[in-house]
C-alpha cells in the first residue's frame, strides 16, 4: 500500500448549503469531484496525526462507494482510526451520538436527508465537528474557500474493505472499525425515556405504525420499537433501507408519507403514527386521524419535558428556527425560560446547546431535538411522544387540544415551490426587498403590516453574524408571512412561504389550518407576485 498524490483541478460549485454539499449523484461521480471536497475538509480541519474519525451515511445510492474513497483518503491524511457503521449505515443522529460518546475528532456524514435517492437522485456529504454537530459557518466557508484552490488530493492505493461484518481492519497504518450502527444510539434512547412505561402502553393494546420510508431508520425502529419495547413486528413499515428509498421521496410529511397517512386516517386507524426521513433526523407525528404540526410538537415536548426521565430536572431553554411558529415561545414564557430565534440550519443550535443555554430545539421542517446529540433526531421525537402519551394516558389529539386551550393555537402552514427557475425565485425575493420601504402601515383586509425585514442573526455565544436568512412580513396582530429560499435542494431553487396566525379563542381551535389562514395565504401571493413571476399556480407541497 502506498500513498498517492493525485493532481486535480478545482471545481467552482462546492459551496455547502444549509447542511453540507448536496448535488446529483452524477455530479459526485465526476472524476475527482468527491475527492476534491473530502480533501478540502481534511485540509481545513487540520486533524492531528492519529485522530479518530466517524464515517457513515443513510444508505442511499453511492453511499458505499463514497465511503471506500473516504476511508482511503483518511488513511492517506494521517487519521489513526475510523469508526464506520456496518453496511456503511449510520443515521445522522446516531453519527452525532457516536462522535460524542467516543470523543472523536469529528465525522463525515453521507446524506442528502429527505431528498430522493437512486442513480439519478441526490447525494450529500457534510462534516460534523467534535461536538457531534454540523460544522459552523466559519468552517464551511473555509472548506469552500479551500475547494476553489485545491490542486491535489491524497489517497491510499489499497483494496476496498468489507463493511458488512462487525470487525477491525488495517488500511495502511490506520485502523478501520466496523461498528453496530444502532447499539450506541439505542442505549442513549433507553437512558432518556421511560421504556418500561412505553412497554406497558404497547402491551395494553395501544397501537402504533412507524413508516421508515425504506430509509435509514428501519433498523433503528425495529431494534427499539419492536425488539426492546415489544411493539408487533408489523408496527414498522417500509423498514428495509433501499438505495433508491423504494423509488419514493423520503420526506416525512402528509404528501410524501401518503401510505402512512392513509392508514392513520383510515377506518381501522392505529392510535399513533410516525415517520422519519432519509437519514433519520426528521419526524412526523400523527394521532388517530390527527396531524401534529412540527411547530406544535416542539412546544408540546417543551411543556411536557419533565415527564421523560432524561429531562425530569427541567430544561434550560428552547430554541427555534425563525420560520418556526411562536408556539414554543409561549411555553418558554410560561415556564420562565429563554427562547432563541435562529436562522434555519441545525448548526445554529449547536453553540446554544454547548453553552448550556438551551435543552430543546426545533425547526418547522419536521425536525426536533435536544442536547443529547447535536443533530435533530426523528426517533428521539417519536419516543418522547410515546413517553408523554404513556405518562398522561391520553390520546395525541387530547394532549394537543388541551395544550391549545392553555396556550392558544398558532395556525401554521408552509407552501413549498420546488425546482423553480433560480432567476425567477431570486426575482420574487428581490421584489419583496424592494417593497420594504412602502409596506409598513398598509392594510390588507383584516391585516395591517407592522414591520418587514430580511432576518439577520447575531450568535449570542460567538458573536458571528448571519444575514439574509429570510424575508419577514410582520402584522400588527402578531401574524407573520415569511419567504425563504431553501438550501437543501439540488436542482433549481426551492421557495418556501410560511404563514402563521395566532388564535386565543378555543371555539376557533377546531378550524382547518388552511381555512383559518385563507386570507393570509391570499395576501402572501399578492405581495410576492409569486404566480406571475414563477408561473406556478400551485405549490409542490403544502404542510
Amino acid at each position: 500500500m502506498s500513498i498517492r498524490t493525485i493532481p486535480t483541478q478545482a471545481f467552482s460549485d462546492q459551496k455547502p448549503g444549509t447542511s453540507g454539499l448536496r448535488k446529483k449523484v452524477t455530479v459526485f461521480q465526476k472524476p475527482h469531484y468527491l475527492e476534491n471536497f473530502v480533501q478540502s475538509i481534511f485540509d481545513t480541519i487540520a486533524a492531528p496525526q492519529g485522530a479518530t474519525l466517524v464515517v457513515g451515511g443513510d444508505g442511499r445510492y453511492y453511499n458505499r462507494s463514497a465511503i471506500q474513497t473516504i476511508l482511503k483518503m483518511a488513511a492517506a491524511n494521517g487519521f489513526g482510526r475510523v469508526l464506520v457503521g456496518r453496511g456503511g449505515i449510520l443515521s445522522t443522529p446516531a453519527a452525532s451520538c457516536v462522535i460524542r460518546k467516543y470523543e472523536t475528532y469529528g465525522g463525515i456524514i453521507l446524506s442528502a436527508s429527505h431528498n430522493p435517492g437512486g442513480p439519478d437522485g441526490d447525494f450529500g456529504i457534510k462534516y460534523n465537528g467534535e461536538n457531534g454537530g454540523p460544522a459552523t459557518e466559519t468552517v464551511t466557508e473555509a472548506i469552500y474557500a479551500r475547494s476553489k484552490e485545491i490542486s491535489a488530493y491524497k489517497i491510499l492505493a489499497a483494496a476496498d474493505v468489507s463493511l458488512d461484518e462487525l470487525a477491525e481492519f488495517s488500511l495502511g497504518s490506520m485502523r478501520v472499525e466496523v461498528i453496530d450502527p444502532v447499539a450506541d444510539y439505542a442505549e442513549l434512547m433507553e437512558s432518556l425515556f421511560d421504556f418500561p412505561a412505553i412497554r406497558a402502553l404497547l402491551a395494553g393494546g395501544f397501537r402504533l405504525k412507524f413508516d421508515a420510508m425504506h430509509a435509514v431508520t428501519g433498523p433503528y425502529a425495529r431494534d427499539i420499537l419492536v425488539d426492546r419495547l415489544g411493539a408487533p413486528a408489523d408496527s414498522v413499515m417500509n423498514a428495509v433501507p433501499l438505495e433508491d428509498f423504494g423509488n419514493g421521496h423520503p420526506d416525512p410529511n402528509l404528501t410524501y408519507a401518503h401510505d402512512l397517512v392513509e392508514i392513520v386516517y383510515g377506518a381501522d386507524a392505529p392510535d399513533f403514527g410516525a415517520a422519519s426521513d432519509g437519514d433519520g433526523d426528521r419526524n412526523m407525528i400523527l394521532g388517530q386521524r390527527f396531524f401534529v404540526t412540527p411547530s406544535d410538537s416542539l412546544a408540546l415536548l417543551a411543556a411536557n419535558a419533565t415527564l421523560a426521565p432524561g429531562y425530569k430536572g427541567g430544561i434550560a431553554g428552547i430554541a427555534r428556527s425563525m420560520p418556526t411558529s411562536a408556539a414554543a415561545d409561549r411555553v418558554a414564557a410560561a415556564l420562565g425560560l429563554p427562547c432563541f430565534e435562529t436562522p434555519t440550519g441545525w448548526k445554529f443550535f449547536g453553540n446554544l446547546m454547548d453553552a448550556g443555554k438551551v435543552t430543546l430545539c426545533g425547526e418547522e421542517s419536521f425536525g426536533t431535538g435536544s442536547n443529547h446529540v447535536r443533530e435533530k433526531d426523528g426517533l428521539w421525537a417519536v419516543l418522547f411522544w410515546l413517553n408523554i402519551v404513556a405518562a398522561r394516558k391520553q390520546s395525541v389529539e387530547s394532549i394537543v387540544r388541551e395544550h391549545w386551550a392553555k396556550y392558544g393555537r398558532n395556525f401554521y402552514s408552509r407552501y413549498d415551490y420546488e425546482a423553480l427557475p433560480t432567476e425567477a425565485a431570486n426575482g420574487v425575493m428581490t421584489h419583496l426587498r424592494d417593497s420594504f420601504a412602502t409596506l409598513p402601515g398598509q392594510v390588507f383586509g383584516n391585516y395591517t403590516v407592522a414591520t418587514c425585514d430580511d432576518f439577520s442573526y447575531t450568535d449570542p455565544v460567538d458573536g458571528s453574524v448571519s444575514t439574509k436568512q429570510g424575508i419577514r412580513i410582520l402584522f400588527a396582530d402578531g401574524s407573520r408571512i415569511i419567504y425563504r429560499l431553501s438550501g437543501t435542494g439540488t436542482e433549481g431553487a426551492t421557495l418556501r412561504v410560511y404563514l402563521e396566525a395566532y388564535e386565543a379563542d378555543v371555539a376557533r381551535h377546531g378550524l382547518d389550518a388552511q381555512e383559518a389562514l385563507k386570507e393570509l395565504i391570499a395576501i402572501a401571493l399578492q405581495l410576492s407576485e409569486l404566480k406571475g413571476r414563477t408561473g406556478r399556480e400551485q405549490p409542490t407541497v403544502i404542510t
